[in-house]
């Protein structure tokens, strides 16, 4: 008999991660890479990553407002050319007609507040993340809307 080789696959957390983990390497930010992943019933539904709008410039080729401006991280999310992951993965499934009710996200950050009210009302049951982001707010809002959030092990 043949020596069998161990092969650990990997649990869907950690899968859902990686794929997160890949589509943020498509990110155009400057300052944070983020990728998303929408799955339900351990499905892929849609992935979005964080940059401008489709058409648009990138920051990556023409610099950073934020760091003009000299904001600092967590603040003034108005003041920058693009999108979060959260919200491209959001629109990406509104786009192609898929429903995020009862779905689960995966993404390499916490999500900031903004993104916390819109995940809210896209019907997402869980957040799991392999990143942190400081804020407190975005963490109260998904608890008061009961929204299990974990960061995978």
């Amino acid at each position: 008999m043949k020596n069998k080789k161990t092969y650990e696959r990997p649990s869907w957390d950690e899968y859902f991660l990686e794929v997160a983990s890949l589509v943020s390497r498509r990110a155009t930010c400057l300052r944070r890479k983020v990728g998303a992943v929408l799955v339900k019933d351990k499905k892929i539904l849609a992935t979005g990553y964080n940059g401008s709008p489709s058409g648009l410039k990138h920051c990556l080729d023409i610099g950073c407002l934020r760091e003009k401006l000299k904001i600092p991280s967590g603040e003034r999310h108005e003041l920058c050319r693009g999108l979060h992951a959260e919200q491209n993965v959001l629109l990406q499934a509104a786009l192609y007609g898929v429903s995020t009710r009862g779905s689960i996200l995966y993404v390499t950050n916490q999500p900031c507040v903004i993104c916390a009210k819109m995940l809210i009302n896209g019907g997402i049951i869980e957040i799991v993340t392999s990143g942190d982001y400081p804020d407190k707010l975005a963490r109260d809002f998904l608890k008061e809307a009961k929204i299990k959030v974990r960061k995978a092990k």
